[in-house]
């Protein structure tokens, strides 16, 4: 199979197109011919920092295709059946190896793109946002990164929860694509001061919900969260390290919420709720958007555009399948 590989950490240009052996596959694994790759936050940390195990390695953890193989424990998956999944690495591929317990099936109405990018970006904001955060309509949430994938889905499913919407970007295009999915107030971060207007917006209350994606803006996002009020980070997209002062949130009876969702996908639960993300996608509730769709082959260049060029969205790659 032909599969996007390197050998050492560092920019997109260590990637390269090759022949790879096929994956080999376990009794509770599937194998997906791969049509869609999604290219998250983590794809270009691990590929750009972290040395690869062995070599030559295969970077990715989302997907979505056609299962051709099924090991002999997989009751509840058959050769023929559209998938999406999640797993720590291997998805820059032709064929991926995951286990059957991290794939969904995708519903007629959801092409190949959408599935590879929901499970992720959707099923990280309603953790975030939801199960972690416990947003309640008529409560206030600000979103930082909201033109990324994690934010774009959580600014839909916030707007699906009743509550106003507070989402930072940067950007005329970006803001204007943020009020069309709901956003309430948008700040344009190159702009404004982000806690300044919150607490303009509020009132000077702050928002009770916070979700912070970039890591490098926690000391801000805690500035404007309400007392009492709770901040969820997941990720940590701005590289640096997750360092705040902690007195004054406990002066303030705040909550902080670590959310890393790899262990999560398999819980009954989680998964459940991405099955339920599919369907009301495929009904025309959410909108998972795609910045920009490359061809595996291209690898480099997908990278590099994911890595430099703040889409709107996720960034997609197609295999020749």
């Amino acid at each position: 199979m032909k599969a996007a590989i390197y050998d050492n950490a560092g920019p997109p240009t260590v990637l390269r197109y090759a022949e790879v052996p096929d994956p080999v596959y376990g009794a509770d694994d599937v194998v997906i011919a791969v049509e869609a790759i999604s290219i998250e936050g983590g794809d270009i940390i691990n590929r750009r920092s972290t040395p690869p195990p062995q070599s030559p390695w295969i970077v990715g953890y989302a997907a979505a295709g056609t299962v051709v193989s099924v090991g002999e424990n997989v009751r509840n998956r058959m050769v023929g059946q559209r998938v999406t999944a999640f797993d720590m690495q291997g998805s820059h591929a032709e064929l991926w190896s995951v286990p059957a317990t991290r794939t969904w099936l995708v519903p007629d109405g959801v092409d190949t793109g959408q599935a590879a990018v929901l499970p992720i970006s959707f099923g990280t904001a309603y953790h975030c946002l939801i199960t972690r955060g416990g947003l309640r309509e008529t409560e206030t949430v600000l979103i930082q990164a909201a033109a990324g994938g994690v934010g774009l889905a959580a600014t839909q499913l916030a707007r699906e929860a009743g509550a106003t919407i507070i989402a930072v970007a940067s950007g005329r295009e970006r803001l204007a694509r943020l009020t069309s999915l709901g956003a309430s107030h948008v700040i344009d971060r190159l702009e404004n001061d982000v806690v300044d207007e919150v607490l303009r917006l509020t009132g000077g209350k702050g928002a009770d919900l916070v979700v912070d994606p970039i890591g490098s803006t926690l000391q801000a996002s805690l500035s404007a969260l309400a007392p009492e009020g709770r901040l969820v980070f997941v990720g940590n997209a701005g590289g640096s390290g997750l360092n705040v002062e902690l007195w004054r949130p406990m002066q303030n009876n705040q909550t902080l919420h670590g959310v890393f969702m790899g262990p999560l996908f398999e819980r009954p639960a989680v998964h459940g709720t991405v099955d339920e993300l599919l369907m009301a996608t495929a009904e025309k509730c959410l909108d998972v958007v795609i910045d920009r769709v490359f061809s595996l082959c291209d690898a480099s260049k997908a990278h590099e555009y994911a890595e430099t060029a703040k889409p709107l969205g996720r960034v997609v790659m197609m295999t020749s399948r």
